[in-house]
């Protein structure tokens, strides 16, 4: 246990007790802490703007470091300086909800970041300085690739963006095909982008590629394909979005905290057919429950009204979920769900259901399962954006679904998608083979299957309950009320 600090300007304002995992938060030294966190530019970057309250978000892994920082920076401003430590969701995403709540004007996000686009407030992104061994880095790279014609994408975390510079010039007077990755940053957010490469001279080539928040310029007439794929990073949501996403190609990576360099073994083409699995699941499935993951990154609202549209198209039944941090528990109250899809980040939205009691997809999956204008390809799509209206991988769907049926591969049932107007409902008790039993449309409403419940939750007892005077309630925090004793002397 250690204390945590919310921070003002003035003085502590609240003291609350947190969790911290001293295997994966490690301090940092006092006098490393201006350079680490970049204090400099937060409080240029604050000064310029004219800021008055400005939230510092920082992950599990760097809380231990949060107090430091900001007592650092509200020495050096005029305005508020407070921390947001528990998002909402993934902490890599911007968390805008959680900061207009204590009306902060701008977000400075530390450490590892999915790059997702916001729309709320200005925000600097401070990726930190993690320690990369350049000479070693290059050492496994020359090991891994000995064929210095060979042609390679170098992509990176964005914590080891300020080393590639660096690494960049070890490499690229031997490896002529070699190509470097910039960060793609939102537009309308801040970040260092020294240590990038030079995307002047890469914009000279050919045709760019822009996928998971990074931008890359092949030479012309080249194809993505012919390229192998270089990661530095430790193990993350980061490299499975990017092995999904470049699929076709072959991955290597750079462990800076291991210093292992190897080839990728994972098996894709089994994770895909995973997934496609999961397709299967949602085409099975008859109540649909879209579960938000996410309220900064934009057009969120649009993607849910479009998944809303396709799954009562293909003759189903959807409900909405906000439930913060997914886990298995929150999931299971709503059992009458067939399949979950989770709007979230690109990062966050691979998620392995295999804890959860319902198959969790993705939109692009459902998308598969009911647009029956799309097909599924090698290509795969993480983003939720690009399947927007204007987006890269936007197929759009018919005004009128008509009825189609087919055999399911995992029930081996016959099924529906579509709407049917007008549908005969018999009441005859006619004598069926179960294995041919073609699914009702529309799917069954969750009011039904609530009414199908030996227990539906506890009883109003209208007019039953006496009518008692109102008292006054505890006063206080949930950590500590005022009426009881301090157990922390």
């Amino acid at each position: 246990m250690s204390t945590a600090a919310f921070f003002t300007a003035d003085e502590v304002s609240l003291e609350r007790r947190t969790e911290v995992d001293v295997e994966t938060c490690v301090s940092t030294a006092d006098n490393e802490i201006n350079e680490v966190y970049e204090v400099h530019r937060c409080v240029q970057w604050i000064q310029e703007r004219k800021l008055q309250r400005v939230a510092l978000q920082f992950p599990d892994d760097l809380m231990c470091d949060a107090v430091s920082v900001t007592s650092v920076i509200s020495k050096a401003v005029e305005g508020q300086v407070f921390i947001l430590g528990d998002t909402s969701y993934g902490s890599c995403c911007i968390d805008e909800v959680a900061a207009q709540h204590y009306n902060a004007d701008s977000l400075i996000h530390f450490g590892r970041t999915c790059l997702s686009p916001t729309q709320r407030l200005p925000v600097l992104y401070v990726f930190g300085r993690a320690r990369v061994d350049v000479e070693d880095c290059g050492g496994k790279f020359r090991e891994l690739f000995p064929d210095t014609s060979s042609l390679i994408v170098m992509v990176y975390d964005t914590i080891y963006s300020q080393a590639i510079n660096t690494i960049k010039g070890a490499l690229e007077t031997d490896y002529h095909n070699l190509v470097f990755s910039v960060l793609d940053i939102p537009s309308h957010c801040s970040a260092d982008l020294q240590g990038q490469g030079d995307c002047v001279s890469c914009q000279r080539h050919g045709s760019n590629v822009t996928k998971c928040g990074r931008t890359f310029w092949l030479p012309a007439e080249s194809s993505i394909n012919s390229y192998s794929m270089f990661y530095i990073g430790d193990e993350s949501l980061t490299l499975t979005n990017l092995m999904m996403t470049f699929n076709t190609n072959t991955f290597y990576s750079y462990n800076p905290s291991t210093l292992i360099g190897r080839k990728e073994s994972v098996n894709i083409n089994r994770k895909l057919m995973k997934r496609f699995y999961m397709i299967e699941k949602a085409k099975d499935a008859h109540i649909v429950g879209i579960v938000v993951g996410t309220l900064g990154i934009t057009d969120y609202l649009h993607i849910i009204n479009r998944l809303k549209d396709i799954v009562k198209k293909s003759g189903k039944k959807s409900y909405t979920f906000v439930v913060g941090k997914l886990n298995p528990a929150k999931l299971a109250n709503f059992m009458e769900i067939d399949v979950f899809v989770l709007v979230a980040c690109a990062e966050n939205s691979l998620l392995d259901s295999s804890d959860f009691y319902k198959p969790i997809v993705t939109p692009y999956e459902l998308e598969i399962a009911c647009n029956t204008e799309r097909d599924w390809t090698a290509d795969y799509v993480t983003d939720f954006r690009s399947l927007l209206p204007g987006g890269e991988n936007y197929v759009a769907m018919p005004d009128t679904l008509d009825v189609q049926t087919d055999v399911s591969l995992v029930t081996g049932k016959l099924r529906t998608i579509g709407v049917t107007e007008d549908v005969a409902v018999s009441t005859a008790v006619v004598p069926r083979n179960q294995n041919l039993a073609v699914s009702e449309v529309p799917a069954d409403t969750a009011g039904e299957y609530l009414a199908s419940r030996s227990w539906r939750g506890l009883e109003q007892q209208l007019g039953e309950t006496e009518v008692t005077r109102a008292v006054e309630g505890q006063k206080g925090i949930a950590a500590g009320y005022t009426n009881e004793p301090d157990t922390n002397i």
